[in-house]
This record gives structure tokens, C-alpha cells and sequence, in this order.
């Protein structure tokens, strides 16, 4: 099937460079040039990607990757900011709001490309799954992880989960018990070829414990090492 991008960016130069270059390998491209428009094609097309850049006029990058990630229809849609915006903080604070990947411009047609089809394999492959075998619904205690509809109750009541943040929890209550330091993690939720800080894992597992309440100490910190999920409940 043909995969569907979505570029939104408010230089059209930019939009025409990356649609011209996406469109020759095959996909199917939708561009936008703000984010308010960028929401409302996202809505429309249902992309399997959305490349993002930060500073727009009305809504910005940051606004919109929250926007898609709040709302469960594009749960499993992958995000990829490429902007000019070089700071750490904003990888941080881009890769905690759900996106998937964090690039920065100027980058290669030849490079963007990459990146975009292992993010779009990685996906159809789902990171998850692929390296545990585990029922579609978890339950732990009162924590209801549902790896089908991305979706997780605390107590019976539903918690929004960023896809990274979803991630990272659904894997770790599948293998409750084992221990996994942040390298691994990295590799297995973020994949071999994109770069992301050690840093991300604990960012992704303190926003993580916050969501699961009373349930936040399921997920241990061993020093020196790294994560478990105890089996303990």
C-alpha cells in the first residue's frame, strides 16, 4: 500500500525540495504550510507520517505533534521534526511530546530518505511486538495496557500515552522482572538508526511514573544499570 507523508513546513521551499524527493521514491505527499493547517490535512488524510518543523506562524511544531498525539486516531502515526531548532531542550521536549525522531536542517534529500523509510519500516514492523511475545492486553494490577488500541487505564480510568511513552511502558510490563539498561531501550524503542541521548529514557520513564500514580514505583531504577518493571504488585 502506499504510504502517505505529510510535510509542514511554512517555507515553501523547503515543502517543494521535500515533496519533490518523496514523491519520486513513491509516496504519496501532502503538504501544509502552518500548523493549524497542517492539523486539519492530517485529519483529513490520515498520513502514516508527519514531518514537522518547529517555528510556524499560529500554531507552532511543538503545538501540533501534541495536538495528533491527544487525540487516539493517530496514536500509531509517526512524527519527525526537521527544523533549524538545534538545542537540546527541544530534542527533549519534542521526543517527550510523542514525536518519533528529531532532525536538523539543513540535512541531504539522501538522508531525510533514509530516515523516513526506516521510521516507516520500523513502524509496520512494531518495535513492541517484535521483540517480546505478549498478549494484545496487558494487566497488571489495576494497570490495563491495550498494545491494539494504544491505550492505557489507571484504576479504570483512561491515561493519554504519547506513542514513546506507550512504548516504553508496554515493553517493560511484558517483561516484568528483567532488567534493561537505557542503551538497550533505545535500540529497542527508538530504533538502531535514530539518535536520541541517554537522557530520553529517563525523561519517557518519569513522565511514565507520574501517569501510573500510586502504580509509579512498579518501575525500578537500578543504579548503575539501568530499568525493571518488578514483579511485585
Amino acid at each position: 500500500m502506499e504510504k502517505k507523508i505529510l510535510v509542514v513546513d511554512d517555507e515553501q521551499d523547503i515543502l517543494d525540495l521535500i515533496s519533490y524527493n518523496l514523491s519520486k521514491e513513491g509516496f504519496k505527499v501532502f503538504t501544509a504550510t502552518n500548523g493549524v493547517q497542517g492539523i486539519e490535512t492530517a485529519r483529513t488524510c490520515r498520513p502514516d507520517l508527519v514531518i514537522l518543523d518547529i517555528m510556524m506562524p499560529g500554531k507552532d511544531g511543538f503545538e501540533v505533534c501534541r495536538t495528533l498525539r491527544q487525540d487516539p486516531a493517530f496514536a500509531a502515526t509517526a512524527i519527525m521534526f526537521l527544523t533549524a531548532k538545534s538545542g537540546e531542550i527541544d530534542q527533549i521536549l519534542g521526543l517527550e511530546l510523542g514525536a518519533d525522531d528529531y532532525l536538523q536542517k539543513p540535512i541531504s534529500p539522501r538522508v531525510l530518505l533514509a530516515r523516513v523509510k526506516t521510521m516507516l519500516r520500523r513502524g509496520s514492523d512494531n518495535v513492541v511486538t517484535e521483540t517480546i511475545a505478549a498478549p494484545e492486553i496487558l494487566r497488571v494490577g489495576n494497570v490495563v495496557v491495550n498494545r491494539q488500541s494504544y491505550t492505557v487505564r489507571v484504576d479504570g480510568k483512561e491515561i493519554f500515552f504519547p506513542k514513546k511513552e506507550f512504548e516504553l511502558l508496554a515493553f517493560l510490563a511484558s517483561n516484568r522482572g528483567k532488567v534493561f539498561t537505557r542503551e538497550s531501550l533505545l535500540r529497542r524503542i527508538w530504533g538502531e538508526s535514530v539518535y536520541v541521548i541517554d537522557r530520553t529514557v529517563d525523561v519517557h520513564v518519569s513522565k511514565i511514573r507520574e501517569k501510573l500514580g500510586p502504580y509509579g514505583h512498579w518501575i525500578e531504577t537500578v543504579k548503575g544499570v539501568g530499568y525493571r518493571f518488578t514483579e511485585q504488585v
